[in-house]
C-alpha cells in the first residue's frame, strides 16, 4: 500500500462499507476483490481502493446485476471501454424490463383473484385457493 494510505483492518473495512465482515471474505471467494497479504506476525490491511471495490460491488448489485456481472463490470471498471459497459447495461435494462412486465402481469392476476374473494358468498370455494389448486 502506498506510504501515508489509511489501512483498515477487515471489520473496519466492513463497517465503513456496511457491509458484514463474511461479505468481504465471500467477494474474497470469488474473486470479486483481492486478499492482501498477511505480513508475518501481522494482520491483513485494507485500504481506500479495498473500500471502494466493496462500494462499487454493492451499487452495482443495488442495480440488478449478479455477481457473474459485476466480476465482468470489474473488468471494465477503469472506464476506458464504456462500450463494453454499455452493453451490460443494455442486458440489464432489457432484464428489469421484463421483470417489470411479469410482476404487472402478476399484479393483475392477484387483484382480480383477490377481488372475487372479496365477493365470494356462502359455502362458495374461495377464488384465490381454487385458482392456486389449478396452476
Amino acid at each position: 500500500m502506498p506510504a501515508g494510505e489509511t489501512t483498515m483492518t477487515i471489520g473496519t473495512l466492513a463497517r465503513a462499507a456496511g457491509v458484514h465482515v463474511e461479505t468481504i471474505r465471500f467477494y474474497q471467494r470469488k474473486g470479486l476483490m483481492p486478499e492482501p497479504d498477511r505480513p508475518r506476525g501481522s494482520i491483513r490491511r485494507y485500504g481506500a481502493r479495498d473500500l471502494g471495490r466493496v462500494r462499487f460491488i454493492k451499487s452495482a448489485q443495488r442495480l440488478g446485476f449478479s455477481l457473474d456481472e459485476v466480476a465482468d463490470l470489474l473488468k471494465l471498471e477503469d472506464g476506458t471501454q464504456c462500450s463494453q459497459a454499455r452493453e451490460l447495461g443494455h442486458k440489464k435494462l432489457a432484464d428489469v424490463r421484463t421483470r417489470i412486465a411479469d410482476l404487472r402481469r402478476i399484479e393483475d392476476v392477484l387483484a382480480d383473484l383477490v377481488a372475487r374473494c372479496s365477493t365470494a358468498r356462502g359455502r362458495a370455494r374461495c377464488p384465490l385457493i381454487d385458482a392456486l389448486h389449478q396452476a
